[in-house]
Parts: structure tokens; sequence; C-alpha cells
């Protein structure tokens, strides 16, 4: 009857344990899951808010979400982000149709969509939070990243972007996930946003999808 005893508690403690694990995936997280045969790529250029709309409205890329990567602490949160400490960016996680578009196409996208040489920040966005970090997660990867800077170097730009293996992506509070078309009227929105997103438009148009032109 003891052993009995032993095997529910221990069953109880198991069920307990997934059940927290399961509740403590944000819905965005939860969600993601479905786009497991499509590829991924992690970028890092500032305010994720503008980031996410910016690659969102390219062509081939299904969804993004915005988070936190390239720290070494876990589960950042916006606000331990935001002090610095904690070595995470605002990053994005784009998932793309291979069949579509490319990572080499999305790094053209990543540098052509910000100020390439400011550092520790972009726009007004100033802190290590908001510096620009381009994740690699395989070799092929890295020479493309190489290659990129490579040739804007030569043309004399300074690079100001970290290239950084992948290790984790946490994903972002929920309210942060589509900001812009939730707080359409926000003021960041209307003047850091959507200044930097037609700027973008400007320069990739062909790369723009029809609904988001």
């Amino acid at each position: 009857m003891r052993r009995y005893n032993y095997f529910i508690l221990g069953l109880i403690l198991i069920l307990q344990s997934c059940t927290t694990s399961a509740q403590s995936e944000t819905p965005s997280e939860i969600e993601s899951k479905k786009y497991k045969q499509f590829s991924k790529a992690y970028f890092a250029s500032g305010c994720f808010w503008c980031v996410e709309t910016i690659y969102e409205s390219v062509k081939g890329v299904k969804e993004v979400y915005s988070g936190y990567s390239g720290g070494f602490t876990k589960n950042p949160t916006y606000a331990s982000s935001n002090t610095g400490k904690t070595g995470h960016a605002e990053s994005v996680m784009v998932i793309y149709d291979e069949n579509k578009i490319n990572f080499s196409t999305l790094v053209d996208v990543y540098f052509g969509s910000q100020n390439i040489s400011q550092k520790n920040g972009q726009g007004p966005d100033i802190g290590s939070q908001y510096r620009s970090i381009i994740f690699f997660k395989n070799s092929d990867e890295k020479k493309v990243i190489n290659s990129k800077i490579k040739k804007l170097e030569d043309k004399g730009i300074y690079v100001a972007a970290e290239i950084k293996k992948f290790e984790n992506f946490w994903f972002a509070e929920e309210y942060h996930q589509n900001y812009k078309t939730k707080h359409p009227n926000n003021s960041y929105i209307q003047n850091v946003s959507n200044p930097r997103f037609k700027r973008f438009k400007l320069k990739f148009s062909e790369l723009i999808k029809k609904n988001k032109q």
C-alpha cells in the first residue's frame, strides 16, 4: 500500500510539473510551433516593435516574433533587459519559407533597414539592449554574414553589428507581439517605427507583400 501511495504521489508531481511547464509558455510561443516545417533566422537592430514590422512585410516570411537574445541570463523580461545588465538585446525570430526567400536576402533586409554604423543603439533607442546583433546558426549562415559585411566595409561603411552564434531566443511578453498593429496611434509607432518602415519600403519595394505596401 505504501509503495502504491508513493507511486500516486510521484505521478501527481510529474503531472503538476508538466502543467506548470505548459502554463509558462506564452501564446506566441505555443503558436510558433505550428511553423516547425519552416526555417528561422534571428536578428537584433533596435526596438523590436520596428524590426518585427519590417520583417513581417517581406514576401516569404510567414511570421515574426519579438523577444530577447544574445545575453547570459535565463528568462529575461522587458524590465530586466532594459537595465542593460542581462546582455540581452531586443530581438526577433523570423520564420520564413526557403522556397520563397533565402537567408542571404533576409540579411540584406537587416542591413538595409537600419543605421548600419550606429553602435549600442538604433535611432533614439540607446543602450546595449538596443544594439545590433546578427545571429548565425551554422557555418553557412556565418559565411553569408561575413561576405555581406566585407562588401559594406569595402565601400568604406563601418558595420557596428555584432556577429554571434545563436544560442537561445526568449519570447517577449505578449503585449509586445504585433505591437504596431495593436497600437497604431502610439506616439513611438508614429514618430519612430512608421518613418523607419517607410524608408525600408522605398529601398526594397520589390520585396514587400501586397497587403503591406
